[in-house]
């Protein structure tokens, strides 16, 4: 089956086109609970496909998610339609270089191909000055073996370092109307100066603007969320408002749904920000596709400005144990 054409956009100023909206592909392997048989996840895999979302996001430390992408590859014979992005040194945070090129050639063995089309560093090591990871990734690009390069949480003055060492086409943060650290702290500002596309993973708050989940019993055994503090029984309650607050203008804006509109807000901050929101559930996939129908008013656009800006989410995105690794400043080099 051919897939859908979807509209597309740049990666950044001199990257490929992706299709508008991607496929985060962390929850279909790990952090969310049990996870499916093969068989469901790889169906569910041919759906996507088939609704024209073709940037894929992975990671070598989601589960078996590279494993996955793999046997898909080989069953449907359809790499070469896919923009895959996948990442190294999410969990012990090594951008040792020998590490880093290990890490590269597991990931094309797992995933069955030779090469990666985008390859970020998914955490920065404050301790080691990022132009020597840089380099490495370069290196790597130069090999073949990778066609972008990217970062994950990293600060403003890390990207403009890293982008005087080669060209970074994306950076990949958090960013929701409950995560706007990205604006705060003048990384958004910086990408578009240097032409570096956003990748907004999370954009859907882990779902929690979708209005599904209205209390923390509602996550599944196993789930990461419970560990995040933004989410503990104490916070949940405080930051149902943010999430009524979307449910109440998708209800006057007429036929979307409150994720639909969170998505849909998200891309209406410019054409170099790309949310890739992941689900293991068709139908909400199927919705999140929907929002590429969903246009903002400039006055739904103001409503919802005002409601996150005089909203702040009780509690951390992430567990302590991950504070030390987010919108990192590395080390300068010597």
């Amino acid at each position: 089956m051919a897939a859908v054409k979807l509209p597309t956009v740049p990666l950044g100023k001199i990257g490929s086109q992706v299709t508008r909206l991607g496929f985060g592909m962390m929850g279909l392997s790990a952090f969310y609970g049990a996870v499916k048989s093969d068989e469901e996840r790889l169906q569910l895999l041919d759906e996507v496909y088939a609704a024209g979302e073709l940037f894929w996001d992975s990671a070598d430390v989601y589960g078996d998610s590279e494993d996955l992408i793999g046997k898909w590859f080989k069953r449907s014979g359809k790499r070469s339609e896919i923009f895959l992005a996948t990442k190294f040194g999410g969990m012990s945070i090594n951008n040792d270089p020998e590490y880093i090129k290990e890490c590269c050639n597991n990931s094309l063995q797992r995933l069955g191909t030779d090469y990666i089309d985008l390859y970020y560093c998914h955490r920065v090591n404050k301790d080691q000055p990022i132009e020597i990871t840089i380099q490495t990734m370069a290196e790597l690009k130069k090999q073949g073996k990778v066609k972008h390069l990217g970062i994950s949480e990293c600060s403003a003055n890390t990207l403009r370092r890293a982008c005087a060492v080669e060209h970074i086409d994306a950076i990949q943060m958090e960013y929701s109307p409950w995560a706007l650290e990205i604006e705060q702290l003048d990384i958004l500002q910086t990408a578009r100066e240097l032409g570096v596309a956003v990748i907004a993973y999370a954009p859907l708050g882990r779902g929690f603007l979708t209005g599904r989940y209205k209390s923390p019993k509602d996550f599944p055994e196993g789930d990461f969320r419970t560990l995040a503090p933004r989410f503990s029984a104490e916070n949940f309650h405080k930051n149902l408002d943010l999430a009524d607050r979307f449910l109440t203008i998708s209800k006057k804006h007429g036929g979307c749904t409150p994720g639909q509109l969170t998505l849909a807000w998200l891309m209406a901050q410019g054409d170099d920000i790309i949310p890739i929101p992941g689900t293991t559930n068709l139908a909400n996939f199927k919705e999140n596709i929907g929002s590429l129908n969903v246009k903002i008013t400039e006055e739904e656009e103001a409503e919802i400005r005002k409601a996150v800006n005089n909203m702040t989410p009780e509690g951390e995105r992430y567990p302590e144990s991950f504070a030390g690794v987010l919108i990192q400043e590395t080390v300068p080099l010597k």
